[in-house]
């Protein structure tokens, strides 16, 4: 594994194998001393050209736990607001003597053009690219979701995948590269997949993904789910009306109180992810989002574990 690109590049052994990896890594985290020497003297480069709270920390607290050197770069107040070019920041930063660059970009694609030009020849982490996909954060979810049913189950979840689990995608589809990653991935690993979104808010071409699509939150979630997967309203992204108010969205859409108890009622244990950060009142309540069921911190804490793991694949020489 040269590169950790996009969720549709992984075969099922491979995205197995890191979710294994990342169930060591999160051991770690339960020690008195959580520093491992894997990566020692070797430098991460975490180049955020969008802003970010939890997926550059998470990188950060990965690498430095695997004894990485740590070089956060943003694009404001940096020479790229001056107009340098990915490829001239790209090549500064291997000068500086980068083995390994986690990109975040607000252009669909700009990980995969570092990653297929000889500009700088090092391992790249896909952080997040437009509105294509986020790797880590799918397999966090991932991870998640096997760790928590196994824990059910009273099994080790090493060497599982989630094959027979129904997980609901419910929101923003159209801007999610969210959404598209945990597709990918969650087909690979066996479960079935169902997005629900109002029809404003599915890209053109969705019927052709390996999915259902719904419009009905509350039909899905009577058809019984093992998880619901609540995607943040991305606004920011939004350059026409995609719905006519956020009460109206929230009244749809959204997972309310109401929804909540419809959940528990059907006493199957559904478990609650959102990948943050969350528009509490819009996509999801607060009783929601801090309800037993919901998984929200445990993405943040398995996040680190599924980048370490990331992060050691592709720096250690410990290939797929």
């Amino acid at each position: 594994m040269k590169h950790l690109l996009s969720t549709a590049d992984l075969s099922r052994e491979e995205a197995i194998a890191i979710l294994d990896i990342a169930e060591e890594m999160r051991e770690t985290g339960t020690r008195q001393v959580k520093k491992l020497p894997a990566l020692r003297g070797r430098t991460v480069v975490n180049l955020f050209f969008e802003d970010s709270t939890r997926t550059r920390i998470s990188f950060e607290a990965a690498a430095k736990r695997l004894s990485a050197d740590v070089i956060n770069f943003s694009a404001k107040g940096s020479s790229v607001s001056k107009g340098e070019s990915l490829k001239d920041t790209a090549q500064t930063l291997l000068a500086i003597g980068a083995d390994a660059v986690v990109i975040r970009h607000p252009d669909s694609g700009a990980p995969a053009r570092l990653a297929a030009t000889d500009w700088i020849g090092l391992p790249i982490v896909n952080a997040g690219d437009g509105t294509h996909e986020h790797p880590t954060q799918a397999l966090l979810d991932a991870f998640t979701l096997r760790r928590q049913l196994a824990l059910r189950e009273g099994v080790s979840p090493l060497g599982r995948g989630l094959d027979g689990l129904k997980i609901a995608i419910v929101g923003d589809i159209l801007h999610s590269r969210v959404a598209r990653s945990n597709l990918w991935l969650l087909n690979t690993l066996g479960a079935s997949v169902t997005m629900v979104a109002p029809p404003t808010l599915l890209p053109v071409g969705a019927s052709a993904w390996p999915c259902k699509i719904s419009y009905s939150l509350d039909a899905v979630i009577e058809s019984g789910v093992d998880a619901v997967m609540m995607l943040r309203v991305q606004g920011e992204r939004m350059r026409a009306a995609f719905f006519p108010n956020p009460r109206e969205y929230s009244r749809y859409w959204g997972l309310d109180d109401t929804r909540l108890k419809a959940l528990e009622a059907k006493g199957q244990d559904t478990l609650i992810l959102h990948p943050g950060p969350m528009n509490r009142g819009l996509e999801i309540s607060s009783a929601a989002a801090d309800s037993p069921a919901s998984m929200v911190l445990e993405q943040v804490t398995n996040g680190v574990a599924v980048r370490m793991a990331s992060l050691y694949m592709l720096l250690s020489g410990d290939l797929i």
